[in-house]
């Protein structure tokens, strides 16, 4: 019977998790984009834009803890909440920039909708990432330091979720 150190993943570098972020949250959120138009023939894109964050939110939470952070492991709800609070603090830049943008310029064209969109995901997301792996994905890494080198790495809290990604006016987080 395999023991829960056994089933651990040895965490990965800055470099290995934040490529593995992209990945995990990037598909999400590229998945998320086509589900949200899909349900949105059936029902209010508002209602289906909801649904589908608020799914692909945990789904992304749960790749991040299995893979990109590794955790080797569910994630906890407490992980869960706080990766909603990062994925909703994500979309509230996103929004803000959007606003900020129609405040600017009176009709902006589509590419400029699209590059300020993607220049405040793309803060947001690694503004993100580094949340989630400092403090929500975070280990204990206390009894290592004080010299105990045969510590297991115990899990912090917090998981990390990706809002789907969309068109710029959709104000959502990669």
């Amino acid at each position: 019977m395999e023991t829960a150190q056994s089933r651990r993943q040895a965490e990965p570098g800055a470099l290995a998790a934040f490529a593995r972020f992209v990945v995990c949250g990037g598909g999400v959120g590229l998945a998320s984009s086509f589900a949200v138009a899909a349900l949105a023939s059936w029902i209010p894109w508002g209602l289906a834009n909801a649904l589908i964050t608020v799914v692909s939110t945990l789904l992304a939470t749960e790749l991040h803890a299995r893979f990109t952070f590794g955790a080797g492991g569910r994630a906890t709800r407490r992980q869960h909440a706080q990766s909603a609070g990062s994925a909703a603090a994500a979309y509230a830049v996103t929004c803000a920039a959007m606003v900020v943008l129609q405040q600017l310029v009176a009709a902006p064209g589509a590419v400029l909708e699209q590059v300020v969109y993607l220049s405040a995901s793309a803060l947001a997301g690694v503004a993100r990432f580094a949340v989630l792996r400092l403090v929500v994905f975070a280990r204990n890494r206390s009894r290592v330091v004080a010299g105990d080198r045969t510590a297991r790495p115990v899990h912090a809290t917090v998981a990390g979720a990706a809002a789907p990604a969309g068109p710029a006016v959709l104000c959502r987080t990669a």
